[in-house]
This record gives structure tokens, C-alpha cells and sequence, in this order.
């Protein structure tokens, strides 16, 4: 089995390959505004004939579950459907349209107005959500994407979210935090944040003056970031490869730090042992080479931008902010999201 991003976009086959996909580059002829994502499947099986059965998964629904996957992947390879496509349960009564100018009255679809039945007695009726569809080749080959043997797979109602306009975003980041699927293990609250100075914290970049002293910059709010993840209770500690402790002492950020740090992970493990965390309890912000070991350990791990390729490769969460240009609040932002995740699941 393999999970293949269909895009003629740059940047989103950069961050499918991050995550472990492979990409499939669409032609112009199915990458315009009208294509459909029937027509992007049949051009990607031209090329890759070792390919018998398409799961086809919509990106605008966030709240999918591995799980779910695969009952359907064995619907069709062990149950010999040919396809099998989702579906929610919905409890709407539904009545016929009247346009305007027309001379009569709505009827009602699926219900007896005499009859009403109460939402709880009534099983509902069964819809279409979009969220995906499998089926085998030799249906896609001929222009379909349900068809032959079907089956449906019904959703649970809380798991059937769509992105299709503006306002459906706040809905759905909300319902993600509640039933969103984030890993095999279940969520800690954060408790230690350890953020490496120069390219995360810093843009990397050092001036040297006349009289041979240093000086770097920074961004005002990731100081605001860090005073926001102390006031929600999570210790941020600091760690640099060079000597920069009269730089530290300059920003007063009132953090525990090492600096000429020859062996991060070594540092960052003492840290977490002293600390009785689990891993799971430690985030991790680096941008190096040297970070990546580190970035692998951590729980939550994040670098920014413009970080090397293979910490991005490392990292669980890619900041859209460069270093020294806002990245550790935009991490720290990802860590409040997530801690509200936690709170939310201690509360079902």
C-alpha cells in the first residue's frame, strides 16, 4: 500500500514528501479550475498500472480517522465490494422547493406533517458526505467512482465535518479539537518547552561591531510567546552551541538556558529526567542539523520556516514564520491548540 498526493504544486509536494508521501504531478490539462478529482485519478492510474484499488480522500474533511480507512479497505479486499463510499446519518425533515412565481404549495418529502415523529423514534436518513471513496480500477478506468458492488461506510456524525466555504473553518478547527484523530497515544499537557536560540529565537544572523561585539535581533513577539507559555504554567528553557550567555543576560527572559552546548540531545534528556517528564510532556523548536535528534524525541516538535531540510524532515510541525520573525509564538500558539485538545478530551 502507499498514500500519493495528486498536486502540480510546488509547495505541496515539498510538504507531502516531509510527511512521508509520495507525489503524483498533475498534468495542466487536470490541474484547472474545472477538473475533477475523477479526472486527476484516471491520469495518475495511466501512470502507475501496479495500482488495483483507489482510496480517494478529501483534504476538507479533517476529522477522518485511520480507523475508518481501514474497515473500508477491507470492505473491498476482503468482503469483494467493488466500491465503497462514505456517508453520515442526518435527522431533516425535508420539504419541496417552490420558486418564486410558481402556483403551488411545498409538500413534505419525508414525512407526514400529522405524524410527526420525535428525532429520538426516527432513525433518519442516510447522506452522501464527501469524505471519501474507494473503488477498484476497473471502475475508475470506466468513469466511475461508485458503481459494480457497492457498499456504504457510515460516519459517525461528530467525525462527518466538510470545509466547503470561509465560515465552515472556525466550526471545523473547534469540532478537530474534539474529535480530531492526533496519534495512536493519547494527548499530555505540555510542560516544558526547549527552544534553540540562534535561528529559532534569532534569525540566525550576528553582527559583529568595531570593538569585535556582538549583537543579534529579535522579534518582540516571540518574547510575548514566551511569557504566554510561563503564564499557562509550561517552563521554557533555552540551549545554543555558541557562548552567547551576554546576549541572554541583555534580553532578561528570566529563562534557564546552556549555551556551548556540544551534545543538545544529552542536555535536553537531563532536562527531561530531572523534570520527571515523559516525552510526551516535552516540545522541542530547533532549525539544525544538530537539532534533529532532538526533534525526534520531543512530543511535540516544530522548527521554523526556514529551518534546514533535514530538521523540517524531523519536525511534527512546520511554523509558516521564519526564525527570529515570530516562530516560537506561532509554536507556542500549536502547543495552546493542542492543549486545548487535551482539555477537551479530559472533559468527554
Amino acid at each position: 500500500n502507499s498514500v500519493w498526493v495528486s498536486t502540480d504544486h510546488d509547495e505541496i509536494e515539498k510538504v507531502a514528501k516531509q510527511f512521508g508521501a509520495r507525489v503524483h504531478r498533475r498534468s495542466p490539462e487536470v490541474s484547472q479550475d474545472s477538473s475533477t478529482s475523477l479526472e486527476a485519478i484516471r491520469e495518475f492510474l495511466n501512470h502507475h498500472h501496479e495500482v488495483d484499488i483507489v482510496g480517494n480522500i478529501q483534504a476538507t474533511s479533517p476529522c477522518l480517522h485511520p480507523s475508518d480507512l481501514i474497515k473500508v479497505a477491507d470492505l473491498i479486499q476482503k468482503e469483494g465490494f467493488d466500491s465503497v463510499f462514505s456517508v453520515v446519518r442526518r435527522h431533516q425533515f425535508r420539504w419541496s422547493e417552490v420558486k418564486k412565481g410558481e402556483n403551488k404549495t411545498t409538500e413534505p418529502q419525508n414525512l407526514n406533517p400529522a405524524k410527526r415523529y420525535r428525532r429520538q423514534d426516527w432513525p433518519g436518513e442516510l447522506y452522501e458526505n464527501g469524505s471519501f471513496y474507494f473503488a477498484k480500477r476497473h471502475l475508475i478506468e470506466k468513469g466511475y467512482l461508485q458503481g459494480g458492488k457497492m457498499a456504504y461506510y457510515e460516519m459517525r456524525a461528530e467525525h462527518s465535518v466538510d470545509i466547503d466555504i470561509d465560515i465552515d473553518w472556525p466550526i471545523a478547527e473547534q469540532r478537530v479539537l474534539s474529535f480530531g484523530y492526533f496519534g495512536k497515544e493519547p494527548l499530555k499537557e505540555v510542560k516544558l518547552l526547549v527552544c534553540s536560540i540562534d535561528g529559532c529565537l534569532t534569525n540566525g544572523r550576528i553582527y559583529v561591531t568595531e570593538d569585535q561585539k556582538e549583537m543579534v535581533s529579535y522579534d518582540y513577539r516571540d518574547i510575548v510567546g514566551i511569557d504566554l507559555l510561563k503564564k499557562r504554567g509550561i517552563q521554557v528553557r533555552l540551549i545554543s552551541e555558541r557562548d552567547c550567555s551576554k546576549t541572554l543576560s541583555a534580553m532578561q527572559l528570566g529563562c534557564v538556558a546552556k549555551v556551548s552546548a556540544t551534545n543538545k540531545l544529552q542536555v535536553l534528556e537531563g532536562w527531561q529526567k530531572d523534570m520527571g517528564l515523559s516525552w510526551k510532556e516535552v516540545a522541542y523548536l530547533g532549525n539544525e542539523e544538530s537539532d534533529v535528534e532532538c526533534l525526534k524525541k520531543a512530543g511535540m516538535s516544530g522548527v521554523p520556516a526556514d529551518a534546514c531540510a533535514v530538521a523540517q524532515k524531523a519536525a511534527g510541525y512546520i511554523c509558516k514564520s521564519n526564525g527570529g520573525c515570530g516562530a516560537v509564538r506561532e509554536f507556542a500558539e500549536h502547543i495552546f491548540l493542542l492543549l486545548e485538545k487535551v482539555n477537551a478530551a479530559r472533559k468527554q
